[in-house]
C-alpha cells in the first residue's frame, strides 16, 4: 500500500481524461468523472454503465464489439477483429495460409544465412575439405528442412482437422437451426390449434350444460315411465328416505314429485308432490301431502273441474298394516281443479298429512330400509266411504280388475250381513267411542271408525291432520255412544285445502 507521502505525490500528477479533453491534477480527476462522466458510454458497443470502473472491466472481457490485430498483421494477415472472433479468426484459411508462408520464410531466411556463413568463411582448406564441408552442410540443411516439412505437415494435417471439424459443426449448427425453425413452426401451430381447440371448447361449454340438462330430462322422464299408471291409482315408492329429509330440512330441496300417472290411456294427467319437512303453517311439523294436475295430451276432450275424490294412504310395511289414510275431494271453485294451464298446474292436498314426531321414530313402520310407500288413488266410483281401509288394504300386486271384483263382493257381503240384521238388536248394544290421544287439533280431521260383530265393541276414532272450515266445530272430548251389531268401516272426509303456497 503506498505510503502517505506517495499518495501525496500521486494527487499532483498532471493527466488527461480518457473520456473526454479534459486534464487536470490526479486528485481533480474523480470529481470530474462524477460530474462530467456519471454514466460514461462504452465507445465501441455504446453500452452504459454506472461507473470508469466497471466500463474498465467490461472493455477487457466483456465487449463484443472490440477489434484486436491479428498476431500474423505484418505477414498478410487481416489487420484487426473483433475480439470475440479471435478464435475462430484462428481456425479461417486466411490465417492458415499466412501460417504456411511465415514459416516459408524463415525456412528460407535460415537457409540463406547458413549458405552465407559457409561461403564467408576465410579459411584455406583444400578441394577435399571444400567438398566436405559443403556435404556436410547440405545434410544439416536437408535435415532441417525434412523436420520443418514433418512439422508442417502436423500442422496442415491439425488445420484440416480442425477445418474438417469447423465443417461438420457448422453442419451440425445449420441442422439444428433448420430443425428449431421446424419445431418453432410446429410449436407455433400447435399453440394456434389448441387456442382454436379452447376457443371449441368454450363454445361447446354451453352446449354441453343443456345437453346434460336434456339428458337429466330424458333420464327422468325414462325413470317415469317405468312406474306409469293408467288406472288411476299410483304406488309411489320413495327410496333414499333420511337423505331426502335431511335435504327438506335444510331446504335445498323442500319438496319432491312423484312419477306421472293417468286415469286411463286417454285421461287425467296427474302426480302427488309431498313436502317431507311440511309446507306453510305444517312446516316442521307434519308431512304435507298434495295432489297436483298436469297439462295433459287429451285436456281439450276431458271435462273440468276436476271433481273426483283423491285418495293418499302411506303404507304400513309391517304385518299390522295399520296404513295412514286420508282423502279430500278438490273444490270446482278453486283454481287447482280447472284445467292446466302450464305444464304442472296448482297443487291441494293435506298440508297436515302426517306427524313428523311419528315419521321420525326410529323402528316405525312406514319406513324400512330407508323407503317409503305412499298410494295415490282417485276415485272415480264415488266408493263408499266405508269400504276405503278395505280396498287400500288388498294386496298391491294384484291388477286393478281383481282390486274392482274384490270391492264389488265386499259391498254385496256386507249388504248381504246388513239385511239379516234387525234394527232392534243394533239399538240395545253400547259402543264405547274414544279419542286417540295422537292429536290435538279436532278442527282438522278425518273421521274413521270401526265396529265390531260383537256386542259392546269399541269404535275408535282417529284425528288425521286435513284442513277444514273453521266455521264447522266438532267435540274434542271422547263421547259414548249407543252400540250396533255390525261390522262396518267408516270414513269420513270434512273439507279441502289447496297447497297454501300455491304450488
Amino acid at each position: 500500500m503506498p505510503d502517505r507521502g506517495f499518495r501525496n505525490d500521486m494527487k499532483s500528477l498532471s493527466i488527461v481524461c480518457s473520456l473526454c479533453t479534459w486534464n487536470g491534477l490526479y486528485k481533480d480527476y474523480e470529481e470530474h468523472l462524477k460530474t462530467s462522466h456519471p454514466n460514461p458510454i462504452c465507445e465501441f458497443c455504446e453500452e452504459q454503465f454506472d461507473s470508469t470502473i466497471r466500463l474498465e472491466e467490461h472493455k477487457q472481457k466483456e465487449c463484443t464489439k472490440i477489434t484486436v490485430p491479428c498476431a500474423l498483421k505484418e505477414y498478410g494477415c487481416l489487420d484487426s477483429v473483433y475480439r470475440v472472433q479471435l478464435q475462430e479468426h484462428y481456425l479461417s484459411d486466411i490465417h492458415q495460409k499466412t501460417i504456411v508462408n511465415f514459416i516459408r520464410r524463415l525456412m528460407s531466411k535460415g537457409t540463406n544465412e547458413q549458405y552465407e556463413r559457409v561461403s564467408g568463411m576465410d579459411v584455406d582448406v583444400g578441394q577435399g575439405a571444400s567438398s566436405s564441408i559443403t556435404t556436410t552442410t547440405n545434410e544439416n540443411i536437408s535435415t532441417q528442412m525434412q523436420e520443418v516439412y514433418e512439422t508442417l505437415n502436423i500442422l496442415a494435417s491439425g488445420i484440416q482437422t480442425l477445418n474438417d471439424d469447423t465443417q461438420r459443426l457448422s453442419s451440425e449448427s445449420i441442422r439444428l437451426q433448420s430443425s428449431i425453425e421446424s419445431v418453432t413452426q410446429e410449436f407455433s401451430s400447435l399453440k394456434l390449434s389448441i387456442q382454436e381447440q379452447s376457443s371449441f371448447l368454450d363454445g361447446v361449454k354451453p352446449n354441453q350444460e343443456i345437453l346434460q340438462q336434456d339428458v337429466a330430462s330424458l333420464k327422468q322422464k325414462v325413470d317415469d315411465m317405468q312406474y306409469v299408471s293408467y288406472d288411476g291409482t299410483l304406488i309411489w315408492k320413495i327410496t333414499n328416505f333420511h337423505e331426502k329429509m335431511m335435504d327438506a330440512q335444510s331446504e335445498r330441496q323442500t319438496s319432491i314429485y312423484s312419477p306421472p300417472f293417468y286415469s286411463s290411456s286417454t285421461g287425467y294427467k296427474m302426480r302427488a308432490r309431498l313436502y317431507l319437512n311440511g309446507d306453510g303453517n305444517a312446516r316442521r311439523t307434519h308431512m304435507s301431502l298434495f295432489f297436483v294436475l298436469m297439462r295433459g295430451p287429451n285436456d281439450a276432450i276431458l271435462k273440468f273441474p276436476f271433481n273426483y275424490k283423491v285418495t293418499f294412504c302411506l303404507y304400513d310395511q309391517t304385518p299390522q298394516q295399520r296404513h295412514i289414510i286420508d282423502s279430500f275431494r278438490p273444490d270446482i271453485k278453486s283454481n287447482s281443479s280447472q284445467r292446466p294451464q302450464s305444464e304442472m298446474y296448482i297443487a291441494s292436498g293435506i298440508p297436515k298429512f302426517f306427524p313428523l314426531t311419528m315419521i321420525q321414530q326410529e323402528g316405525n313402520p312406514y319406513v324400512r330400509e330407508d323407503t317409503m310407500f305412499i298410494k295415490v288413488m282417485v276415485d272415480f266410483d264415488d266408493m263408499p266411504k266405508t269400504l276405503l281401509p278395505y280396498a287400500l288394504s288388498l294386496n298391491p300386486g294384484l291388477p286393478i280388475h281383481i282390486h274392482q271384483l274384490m270391492i264389488k263382493q265386499e259391498i254385496e257381503r256386507r249388504e248381504q250381513s246388513q239385511s239379516q240384521q234387525s234394527p232392534t238388536s243394533l239399538a240395545n248394544r253400547p259402543i264405547t267411542l274414544t279419542m286417540s290421544p295422537n292429536f290435538t287439533d279436532i278442527s282438522d280431521t278425518l273421521l274413521s271408525c270401526e265396529l265390531g260383530h260383537d256386542a259392546g265393541s269399541s269404535m275408535h276414532v282417529q284425528q288425521t291432520p286435513i284442513e277444514q272450515d273453521a266455521n264447522e266445530m266438532v267435540s274434542q272430548e271422547p263421547q259414548e255412544t249407543e252400540s250396533y251389531d255390525t261390522g262396518i268401516t267408516c270414513v269420513e272426509t270434512r273439507g279441502d285445502d289447496d297447497d297454501p303456497n300455491g304450488h
